[in-house]
């Protein structure tokens, strides 16, 4: 089976149990919750979870699928908090779940989505208690950390001074994380020994870090009809990216291009720029060795079917167009 086609498969069974999940109780703030998990999403993090848990032992997803759904639901607590937050209207093509419902029933939604997915989390199925531990010590830490990252961000909307570094570790945090407890949770459940479960965790998290890259070059090139987005969005409102970060400590100068009615000509003229002066090829030399490292950490893992596919898996994330 290809990459492609598994995806598809998986992002098949989680639209199902959204579906289920939405019909199941019949309240308002059930359908708050369900608004946005039934918008669709490419639920990698839910595949991110099977592969690794079939790459330790194989079946081992049919038994680990309830974990998926928990990973899955805390992703979307998350953008449900975020839009709020951010004050965004849109969210996957329809509007957000605040728009709708109101800040407080958004609030409490993506807080039933939270609670939610430790319960997921307790169903697991064919493994002991001690894995389930480690499971949830796991979520939970990527909750924190998540809620950590979202501040950080936040803050950075204030300066124009941020580092690399600092950068780097609200990615790991907001993004990174959540990837690399799929990818934990999904060894730890399937019964891995200590080093796998390390070897996979490593893995997701550099997957995370390096697909928060990708989004910030595509959030550069890709048209409005590819990404569903004003092309250069992050560019127009001079935000903190690592594209805009590694200009500036390369001496580059972007300032002309921080105004909101930029010409397809200006930004055609600042990707030119920000190629020659070597910008973009560093930024995504950053993502690509994030990428071989936690390949490279994989040596743990026996070769499988599985393996192959979280390995394209994780190429694709540094190359995907949207």
């Amino acid at each position: 089976m290809d990459l492609k086609e598994y995806l598809k498969q998986v992002a098949f069974k989680v639209n199902t149990e959204a579906d289920e999940y939405s019909k199941a109780v019949e309240t308002r703030l059930r359908e708050a919750a369900s608004h946005l998990l039934n918008a669709g999403g490419k639920r990698l993090r839910p595949a991110m979870v099977m592969l690794a848990a079939d790459a330790v032992r194989p079946g081992a997803s049919e038994d680990v699928f309830e974990a998926a759904l928990a990973l899955e639901w805390t992703h979307t607590f998350t953008l449900v908090h975020d839009d709020i937050m951010d004050g965004d209207s849109l969210r996957r093509g329809e509007p957000t779940v605040h728009t709708v419902f109101g800040e407080p029933t958004a609030i409490l939604a993506g807080d039933c989505l939270y609670a939610d997915a430790f319960e997921h989390i307790c169903r697991v199925k064919n493994t002991e208690d001690r894995a389930k531990i480690v499971a949830v010590q796991m979520l939970s830490h990527a909750c924190h950390e998540l809620c950590e990252g979202q501040q950080e961000d936040m803050a950075f909307e204030e300066r124009d001074d941020v580092t690399e570094a600092e950068y780097l570790s609200m990615v790991r945090k907001k993004t990174g994380v959540l990837y690399a407890a799929a990818a934990g949770i999904g060894a730890a459940l399937a019964g891995g020994d200590a080093r796998q479960i390390a070897a996979m965790y490593t893995l997701g998290l550099n997957t995370g870090i390096a697909f928060q890259i990708q989004d910030d070059i595509i959030d550069l090139l890709a048209s409005p009809v590819v990404s569903g987005k004003n092309q250069a969005s992050d560019l127009r409102e001079n935000k903190q990216t690592i594209v805009a970060i590694t200009a500036r400590e390369m001496g580059v100068d972007l300032s002309k291009y921080h105004k909101a009615d930029l010409s397809a000509e200006e930004i055609a003229e600042a990707v030119a720029l920000l190629e020659s002066s070597g910008v973009l090829p560093a930024v995504r030399a950053k993502s690509e060795k994030l990428i071989a490292d936690a390949k490279n950490g994989l040596s743990v893992i026996p070769e499988s079917e599985s393996k192959a596919l979280i390995l394209e898996m994780v190429d694709f994330f540094i190359s995907r167009e949207y």
